[in-house]
Protein backbone atom coordinates (compact mmCIF):
# COMPACT_ATOMS: atom_id res chain seq x y z
CA UNK A 1 0.00 0.00 0.00
CA UNK A 2 1.26 3.46 -0.87
CA UNK A 3 2.49 5.52 2.12
CA UNK A 4 -0.13 8.24 1.56
CA UNK A 5 -2.87 5.64 1.88
CA UNK A 6 -1.34 4.33 5.11
CA UNK A 7 -1.39 7.86 6.52
CA UNK A 8 -4.75 8.91 5.08
CA UNK A 9 -7.02 7.68 7.88
CA UNK A 10 -4.76 8.71 10.82
CA UNK A 11 -4.45 12.19 9.32
CA UNK A 12 -8.21 12.36 8.74
CA UNK A 13 -8.98 11.30 12.32
CA UNK A 14 -6.41 13.78 13.63
CA UNK A 15 -8.07 16.56 11.65
CA UNK A 16 -11.52 15.66 12.99
CA UNK A 17 -10.15 15.87 16.54
CA UNK A 18 -7.92 18.92 16.12
CA UNK A 19 -10.43 21.24 14.46
CA UNK A 20 -13.16 21.20 17.17
CA UNK A 21 -10.56 21.28 19.96
CA UNK A 22 -8.87 24.30 18.36
CA UNK A 23 -12.23 26.04 17.82
CA UNK A 24 -13.47 25.45 21.38
CA UNK A 25 -10.15 25.62 23.25
CA UNK A 26 -10.99 27.31 26.56
CA UNK A 27 -9.11 30.36 27.83
CA UNK A 28 -8.81 31.57 31.41
CA UNK A 29 -10.39 28.49 32.98
CA UNK A 30 -9.09 26.19 35.68
CA UNK A 31 -6.93 23.37 34.38
CA UNK A 32 -9.40 20.55 35.13
CA UNK A 33 -12.32 22.41 33.60
CA UNK A 34 -10.25 23.13 30.50
CA UNK A 35 -9.31 19.44 30.28
CA UNK A 36 -12.98 18.49 30.58
CA UNK A 37 -13.99 20.77 27.69
CA UNK A 38 -11.11 19.55 25.51
CA UNK A 39 -12.05 15.93 26.20
CA UNK A 40 -15.67 16.62 25.26
CA UNK A 41 -14.77 18.09 21.88
CA UNK A 42 -12.04 15.53 21.20
CA UNK A 43 -14.50 12.69 21.82
CA UNK A 44 -17.04 14.39 19.58
CA UNK A 45 -14.47 14.66 16.80
CA UNK A 46 -13.63 10.97 17.13
CA UNK A 47 -17.32 10.04 16.82
CA UNK A 48 -17.70 12.16 13.69
CA UNK A 49 -14.63 10.51 12.18
CA UNK A 50 -16.11 7.10 13.04
CA UNK A 51 -19.32 8.03 11.22
CA UNK A 52 -17.38 9.07 8.12
CA UNK A 53 -15.48 5.77 8.12
CA UNK A 54 -18.70 3.75 8.00
CA UNK A 55 -19.56 5.11 4.54
CA UNK A 56 -19.02 2.45 1.87
CA UNK A 57 -18.42 4.71 -1.08
CA UNK A 58 -16.19 3.21 -3.78
CA UNK A 59 -13.98 6.28 -4.29
CA UNK A 60 -13.68 7.01 -0.57
CA UNK A 61 -12.70 3.39 0.12
CA UNK A 62 -10.08 3.57 -2.64
CA UNK A 63 -8.58 6.78 -1.23
CA UNK A 64 -8.47 5.44 2.33
CA UNK A 65 -7.04 2.00 1.58
CA UNK A 66 -10.14 -0.21 1.42
CA UNK A 67 -13.29 -1.04 3.36
CA UNK A 68 -11.53 -3.52 5.65
CA UNK A 69 -9.15 -0.81 6.82
CA UNK A 70 -11.99 1.73 7.14
CA UNK A 71 -14.02 -0.74 9.23
CA UNK A 72 -11.09 -1.37 11.59
CA UNK A 73 -10.60 2.36 12.12
CA UNK A 74 -14.38 2.90 12.41
CA UNK A 75 -14.49 0.44 15.33
CA UNK A 76 -11.52 1.85 17.20
CA UNK A 77 -12.27 5.54 16.69
CA UNK A 78 -15.82 4.91 17.94
CA UNK A 79 -14.49 3.08 21.00
CA UNK A 80 -11.86 5.78 21.63
CA UNK A 81 -14.49 8.49 21.31
CA UNK A 82 -16.71 6.77 23.87
CA UNK A 83 -13.84 6.34 26.37
CA UNK A 84 -12.74 9.96 25.94
CA UNK A 85 -16.30 11.15 26.52
CA UNK A 86 -16.50 9.05 29.68
CA UNK A 87 -13.57 11.09 31.02
CA UNK A 88 -15.29 14.37 30.11
CA UNK A 89 -17.71 14.49 33.14
CA UNK A 90 -14.98 13.12 35.43
CA UNK A 91 -12.69 16.02 34.56
CA UNK A 92 -15.50 18.53 35.14
CA UNK A 93 -16.24 16.89 38.50
CA UNK A 94 -12.54 17.14 39.40
CA UNK A 95 -12.72 20.87 38.66
CA UNK A 96 -15.59 21.23 41.16
CA UNK A 97 -13.99 19.00 43.83
CA UNK A 98 -11.72 21.72 45.20
CA UNK A 99 -14.74 23.98 45.68
CA UNK A 100 -17.13 21.41 47.13
CA UNK A 101 -17.19 17.56 47.05
CA UNK A 102 -21.05 17.54 47.05
CA UNK A 103 -20.95 19.82 44.01
CA UNK A 104 -18.61 17.37 42.29
CA UNK A 105 -21.08 14.56 42.97
CA UNK A 106 -23.94 16.65 41.61
CA UNK A 107 -22.01 17.02 38.35
CA UNK A 108 -21.77 13.24 38.06
CA UNK A 109 -25.20 12.21 39.33
CA UNK A 110 -27.87 12.06 36.61
CA UNK A 111 -30.56 12.34 39.32
CA UNK A 112 -29.57 15.83 40.45
CA UNK A 113 -29.25 17.54 37.10
CA UNK A 114 -31.23 19.23 34.32
CA UNK A 115 -32.12 18.42 30.74
CA UNK A 116 -28.72 19.19 29.16
CA UNK A 117 -26.94 16.77 31.49
CA UNK A 118 -29.66 14.10 31.24
CA UNK A 119 -29.30 14.18 27.46
CA UNK A 120 -25.52 13.85 27.88
CA UNK A 121 -25.90 10.74 30.04
CA UNK A 122 -28.45 9.32 27.59
CA UNK A 123 -25.87 9.80 24.83
CA UNK A 124 -23.27 7.83 26.79
CA UNK A 125 -25.74 5.01 27.46
CA UNK A 126 -26.72 4.82 23.77
CA UNK A 127 -23.05 4.74 22.78
CA UNK A 128 -22.43 1.97 25.30
CA UNK A 129 -25.30 -0.08 23.89
CA UNK A 130 -24.10 0.35 20.33
CA UNK A 131 -20.52 -0.55 21.22
CA UNK A 132 -21.62 -3.71 23.03
CA UNK A 133 -22.98 -5.09 19.75
CA UNK A 134 -19.51 -4.75 18.22
CA UNK A 135 -18.36 -7.64 20.39
CA UNK A 136 -21.57 -9.71 19.98
CA UNK A 137 -20.48 -11.72 16.95
CA UNK A 138 -23.24 -14.33 17.35
CA UNK A 139 -26.14 -11.93 16.93
CA UNK A 140 -28.12 -12.28 13.71
CA UNK A 141 -26.85 -9.72 11.24
CA UNK A 142 -30.17 -7.88 10.88
CA UNK A 143 -30.58 -7.53 14.67
CA UNK A 144 -26.92 -6.56 15.06
CA UNK A 145 -27.25 -3.86 12.40
CA UNK A 146 -30.23 -2.20 14.08
CA UNK A 147 -28.67 -2.37 17.55
CA UNK A 148 -25.40 -1.01 16.19
CA UNK A 149 -27.43 1.97 14.98
CA UNK A 150 -27.59 3.07 18.62
CA UNK A 151 -24.14 4.54 18.02
CA UNK A 152 -25.62 7.01 15.55
CA UNK A 153 -28.40 7.95 17.95
CA UNK A 154 -25.87 8.34 20.74
CA UNK A 155 -23.75 10.66 18.61
CA UNK A 156 -26.77 12.83 17.79
CA UNK A 157 -27.79 12.89 21.45
CA UNK A 158 -24.29 13.96 22.40
CA UNK A 159 -24.42 16.95 20.09
CA UNK A 160 -27.95 17.68 21.36
CA UNK A 161 -26.39 17.86 24.84
CA UNK A 162 -23.94 20.46 23.54
CA UNK A 163 -26.74 22.42 21.88
CA UNK A 164 -28.80 22.47 25.10
CA UNK A 165 -25.77 23.89 26.91
CA UNK A 166 -26.00 26.92 24.62
CA UNK A 167 -23.00 26.22 22.34
CA UNK A 168 -25.04 26.86 19.20
CA UNK A 169 -22.51 27.24 16.38
CA UNK A 170 -20.40 24.16 17.02
CA UNK A 171 -23.33 21.94 18.00
CA UNK A 172 -25.45 22.84 14.96
CA UNK A 173 -22.55 22.17 12.57
CA UNK A 174 -21.76 18.84 14.27
CA UNK A 175 -25.42 17.73 14.25
CA UNK A 176 -25.78 18.59 10.55
CA UNK A 177 -22.56 16.73 9.71
CA UNK A 178 -23.61 13.66 11.72
CA UNK A 179 -27.12 13.68 10.20
CA UNK A 180 -25.68 13.98 6.69
CA UNK A 181 -23.41 10.97 7.18
CA UNK A 182 -26.11 8.85 8.84
CA UNK A 183 -28.71 9.63 6.17
CA UNK A 184 -26.10 9.10 3.45
CA UNK A 185 -25.29 5.66 4.86
CA UNK A 186 -28.97 4.69 5.27
CA UNK A 187 -30.00 5.75 1.78
CA UNK A 188 -26.91 5.02 -0.30
CA UNK A 189 -25.73 1.81 1.36
CA UNK A 190 -28.42 0.18 3.53
CA UNK A 191 -31.34 1.07 1.24
CA UNK A 192 -29.22 0.39 -1.85
CA UNK A 193 -29.58 3.72 -3.67
CA UNK A 194 -25.96 3.44 -4.82
CA UNK A 195 -26.42 -0.14 -6.04
CA UNK A 196 -26.75 -1.13 -9.69
CA UNK A 197 -29.43 -3.53 -10.97
CA UNK A 198 -28.32 -6.98 -12.14
CA UNK A 199 -30.05 -10.26 -12.89
CA UNK A 200 -28.89 -13.81 -12.23
CA UNK A 201 -27.82 -15.35 -15.53
CA UNK A 202 -26.89 -18.81 -14.26
CA UNK A 203 -26.21 -20.78 -11.07
CA UNK A 204 -23.66 -23.61 -11.03
CA UNK A 205 -22.95 -25.90 -8.10
CA UNK A 206 -19.20 -26.14 -7.60
CA UNK A 207 -19.06 -27.92 -4.22
CA UNK A 208 -21.35 -29.52 -1.68
CA UNK A 209 -22.38 -26.21 -0.09
CA UNK A 210 -21.16 -23.69 -2.63
CA UNK A 211 -22.49 -22.27 -5.89
CA UNK A 212 -21.04 -19.92 -8.50
CA UNK A 213 -23.53 -17.27 -9.61
CA UNK A 214 -23.20 -15.37 -12.88
CA UNK A 215 -24.67 -11.86 -12.91
CA UNK A 216 -25.61 -9.71 -15.90
CA UNK A 217 -26.17 -5.92 -15.63
CA UNK A 218 -29.63 -4.63 -16.56
CA UNK A 219 -28.19 -1.21 -17.39
CA UNK A 220 -24.59 -0.07 -17.51
CA UNK A 221 -22.57 -2.34 -15.24
CA UNK A 222 -19.57 -1.50 -13.12
CA UNK A 223 -15.90 -1.90 -14.04
CA UNK A 224 -14.26 -4.48 -11.81
CA UNK A 225 -10.92 -6.26 -11.63
CA UNK A 226 -9.95 -9.74 -10.60
CA UNK A 227 -9.62 -10.11 -6.84
CA UNK A 228 -12.07 -7.35 -5.94
CA UNK A 229 -15.34 -7.94 -4.09
CA UNK A 230 -18.88 -6.60 -4.25
CA UNK A 231 -21.87 -6.27 -1.94
CA UNK A 232 -24.88 -8.10 -3.39
CA UNK A 233 -28.52 -8.41 -2.34
CA UNK A 234 -30.80 -10.96 -4.04
CA UNK A 235 -34.56 -10.46 -4.19
CA UNK A 236 -37.55 -12.69 -4.85
CA UNK A 237 -37.83 -14.98 -7.85
CA UNK A 238 -40.39 -17.45 -9.16
CA UNK A 239 -39.31 -20.10 -6.65
CA UNK A 240 -36.72 -18.19 -4.59
CA UNK A 241 -37.46 -16.27 -1.40
CA UNK A 242 -34.95 -13.44 -1.37
CA UNK A 243 -33.01 -12.13 1.62
CA UNK A 244 -32.76 -8.51 0.54
CA UNK A 245 -29.60 -8.08 2.66
CA UNK A 246 -26.29 -6.92 1.22
CA UNK A 247 -23.48 -9.43 1.73
CA UNK A 248 -19.85 -9.28 0.52
CA UNK A 249 -18.74 -11.75 -2.16
CA UNK A 250 -15.43 -11.97 -3.99
CA UNK A 251 -15.59 -11.85 -7.76
CA UNK A 252 -14.54 -15.28 -9.07
CA UNK A 253 -14.52 -14.32 -12.77
CA UNK A 254 -15.01 -11.28 -14.98
CA UNK A 255 -16.87 -12.08 -18.18
CA UNK A 256 -17.62 -9.94 -21.22
CA UNK A 257 -19.81 -6.81 -21.17
CA UNK A 258 -19.26 -6.21 -17.43
CA UNK A 259 -20.80 -9.53 -16.48
CA UNK A 260 -19.13 -11.28 -13.57
CA UNK A 261 -19.40 -14.31 -11.33
CA UNK A 262 -19.24 -14.73 -7.56
CA UNK A 263 -18.76 -17.75 -5.33
CA UNK A 264 -21.30 -18.19 -2.51
CA UNK A 265 -20.75 -20.67 0.31
CA UNK A 266 -23.48 -21.61 2.78
CA UNK A 267 -22.19 -19.97 5.98
CA UNK A 268 -25.39 -18.48 7.42
CA UNK A 269 -29.15 -18.28 6.97
CA UNK A 270 -29.01 -15.97 3.97
CA UNK A 271 -26.14 -17.68 2.14
CA UNK A 272 -27.75 -21.08 2.72
CA UNK A 273 -30.88 -19.75 1.05
CA UNK A 274 -28.75 -18.53 -1.87
CA UNK A 275 -27.81 -22.11 -2.68
CA UNK A 276 -31.32 -22.34 -4.20
CA UNK A 277 -30.97 -19.26 -6.42
CA UNK A 278 -32.35 -19.52 -9.95
CA UNK A 279 -31.79 -17.64 -13.22
CA UNK A 280 -33.90 -14.53 -13.58
CA UNK A 281 -33.72 -13.44 -9.92
CA UNK A 282 -33.09 -9.72 -9.62
CA UNK A 283 -30.08 -8.50 -7.67
CA UNK A 284 -28.54 -5.19 -6.73
CA UNK A 285 -24.78 -4.78 -6.58
CA UNK A 286 -22.58 -2.23 -4.80
CA UNK A 287 -18.89 -1.83 -5.49
CA UNK A 288 -16.41 -2.95 -6.57
CA UNK A 289 -14.17 -2.69 -3.52
CA UNK A 290 -10.74 -3.82 -2.44
CA UNK A 291 -7.23 -3.90 -3.86
CA UNK A 292 -6.30 -7.45 -2.86
CA UNK A 293 -3.99 -8.90 -5.58
CA UNK A 294 -4.23 -5.68 -7.64
CA UNK A 295 -0.86 -4.15 -6.70
CA UNK A 296 1.40 -7.19 -6.64
CA UNK A 297 5.13 -6.44 -6.95
CA UNK A 298 7.26 -8.46 -9.39
CA UNK A 299 8.46 -10.90 -6.72
CA UNK A 300 7.91 -14.63 -6.08
CA UNK A 301 4.56 -15.14 -4.40
CA UNK A 302 2.89 -17.54 -2.01
CA UNK A 303 -0.90 -17.74 -2.15
CA UNK A 304 -2.76 -19.48 0.68
CA UNK A 305 -6.48 -20.16 0.19
CA UNK A 306 -8.87 -21.79 2.61
CA UNK A 307 -12.27 -22.97 1.34
CA UNK A 308 -14.24 -20.10 -0.20
CA UNK A 309 -11.02 -18.06 0.00
CA UNK A 310 -9.95 -19.60 -3.31
CA UNK A 311 -12.20 -17.23 -5.28
CA UNK A 312 -9.92 -14.13 -5.58
CA UNK A 313 -7.00 -16.32 -6.68
CA UNK A 314 -9.21 -18.14 -9.18
CA UNK A 315 -10.40 -14.82 -10.64
CA UNK A 316 -6.81 -13.69 -11.04
CA UNK A 317 -5.80 -16.94 -12.77
CA UNK A 318 -8.86 -16.87 -15.02
CA UNK A 319 -8.08 -13.32 -16.14
CA UNK A 320 -4.44 -13.89 -17.14
CA UNK A 321 -1.46 -16.21 -16.48
CA UNK A 322 0.75 -15.21 -13.57
CA UNK A 323 3.92 -13.35 -14.58
CA UNK A 324 6.04 -14.31 -11.57
CA UNK A 325 6.69 -17.60 -9.83
CA UNK A 326 3.56 -18.30 -7.76
CA UNK A 327 2.90 -21.15 -5.34
CA UNK A 328 -0.78 -21.69 -4.52
CA UNK A 329 -1.71 -23.73 -1.43
CA UNK A 330 -5.40 -24.64 -1.53
CA UNK A 331 -6.83 -26.04 1.75
CA UNK A 332 -10.27 -27.63 2.02
CA UNK A 333 -11.94 -30.13 4.31
CA UNK A 334 -12.61 -32.95 1.84
CA UNK A 335 -13.31 -33.77 -1.78
CA UNK A 336 -16.91 -32.56 -1.47
CA UNK A 337 -15.62 -29.09 -0.50
CA UNK A 338 -12.89 -28.83 -3.16
CA UNK A 339 -14.57 -26.18 -5.30
CA UNK A 340 -12.85 -25.47 -8.65
CA UNK A 341 -10.07 -28.01 -7.99
CA UNK A 342 -10.25 -29.56 -11.46
CA UNK A 343 -10.15 -26.14 -13.12
CA UNK A 344 -7.22 -25.06 -10.96
CA UNK A 345 -5.29 -28.18 -11.91
CA UNK A 346 -5.96 -27.46 -15.60
CA UNK A 347 -4.79 -23.85 -15.17
CA UNK A 348 -1.62 -24.98 -13.39
CA UNK A 349 -0.88 -27.47 -16.19
CA UNK A 350 -0.88 -24.66 -18.79
CA UNK A 351 0.79 -21.94 -16.68
CA UNK A 352 4.51 -22.48 -16.17
CA UNK A 353 4.69 -19.86 -13.41
CA UNK A 354 2.01 -21.49 -11.26
CA UNK A 355 2.63 -24.32 -8.78
CA UNK A 356 -0.54 -25.78 -7.22
CA UNK A 357 -0.71 -27.80 -4.00
CA UNK A 358 -4.06 -29.06 -2.71
CA UNK A 359 -4.58 -30.27 0.85
CA UNK A 360 -7.64 -32.04 2.26
CA UNK A 361 -7.41 -31.13 5.94
CA UNK A 362 -10.50 -32.88 7.34
CA UNK A 363 -12.65 -31.37 10.07
CA UNK A 364 -9.70 -30.60 12.36
CA UNK A 365 -7.53 -27.51 12.12
CA UNK A 366 -4.90 -27.92 9.37
CA UNK A 367 -1.29 -28.64 10.29
CA UNK A 368 0.07 -25.41 8.85
CA UNK A 369 3.56 -26.05 10.19
CA UNK A 370 3.82 -29.05 7.86
CA UNK A 371 1.96 -27.46 4.92
CA UNK A 372 3.63 -24.05 4.69
CA UNK A 373 7.09 -23.69 3.12
CA UNK A 374 10.20 -23.58 5.30
CA UNK A 375 11.90 -20.28 6.10
CA UNK A 376 14.56 -20.60 3.35
CA UNK A 377 11.82 -21.17 0.74
CA UNK A 378 10.01 -17.99 1.79
CA UNK A 379 12.91 -15.57 1.32
CA UNK A 380 11.86 -12.62 -0.81
CA UNK A 381 8.26 -13.83 -1.18
CA UNK A 382 5.09 -11.78 -1.04
CA UNK A 383 2.38 -13.78 0.74
CA UNK A 384 -1.35 -13.43 0.05
CA UNK A 385 -3.91 -15.10 2.33
CA UNK A 386 -7.65 -15.50 1.97
CA UNK A 387 -10.00 -17.74 3.97
CA UNK A 388 -11.53 -18.16 7.41
CA UNK A 389 -10.27 -15.71 10.10
CA UNK A 390 -8.72 -18.54 12.15
CA UNK A 391 -6.67 -19.69 9.17
CA UNK A 392 -5.53 -16.15 8.36
CA UNK A 393 -4.39 -15.50 11.94
CA UNK A 394 -2.58 -18.82 12.30
CA UNK A 395 -0.91 -18.64 8.89
CA UNK A 396 0.12 -15.02 9.43
CA UNK A 397 1.79 -15.82 12.75
CA UNK A 398 3.59 -18.83 11.31
CA UNK A 399 4.86 -16.90 8.29
CA UNK A 400 6.25 -14.18 10.55
CA UNK A 401 7.92 -16.79 12.74
CA UNK A 402 9.63 -18.06 9.57
CA UNK A 403 11.06 -14.66 8.75
CA UNK A 404 8.43 -13.08 6.50
CA UNK A 405 7.98 -9.38 7.43
CA UNK A 406 4.42 -8.33 8.20
CA UNK A 407 4.63 -5.81 5.31
CA UNK A 408 4.92 -8.78 2.93
CA UNK A 409 1.85 -10.61 4.30
CA UNK A 410 -1.44 -9.49 2.73
CA UNK A 411 -4.93 -10.68 3.59
CA UNK A 412 -8.53 -9.67 3.13
CA UNK A 413 -11.30 -10.19 5.68
CA UNK A 414 -15.04 -9.77 5.29
CA UNK A 415 -15.80 -9.20 8.99
CA UNK A 416 -17.52 -5.82 8.63
CA UNK A 417 -19.31 -5.91 11.99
Amino acid sequence: MHPWRLLSIPLLVGLFVALPVYWAYPDELSSWRAVGIVLGWAGSGLLLASLLLMLREVRLASWLGGIERMTWWHHWTGLAGYLVLLLHPLALAAAAWSESPPLAWQLLSPFAQNWPVWVGWAALLLLMGGLCTTFASRLRYTLWRWLHGLLGLGTLAGFGHVLLLGIDAGAVFAILAALLMLVWRLIRVDAGAAAKPYVVRSVRRVAEAMVEIALTPLVRGMPAEAGQFVLVAFFRGAHYRGCGEYHPFTISAIDSDQQFRIGVKALGDCTRRMQGLEPGVEARVQGPYGNFLLERPPKPQLWIAGGIGITPFLACLRSAPVEQATRLLYLYRGDADAAFRDELEALAATNDGLSLETHATGAAAPDLAAILPDAHELTGHECYLCGPPGLLDAAGRLLQSRGVPSSQIHSERFDFR
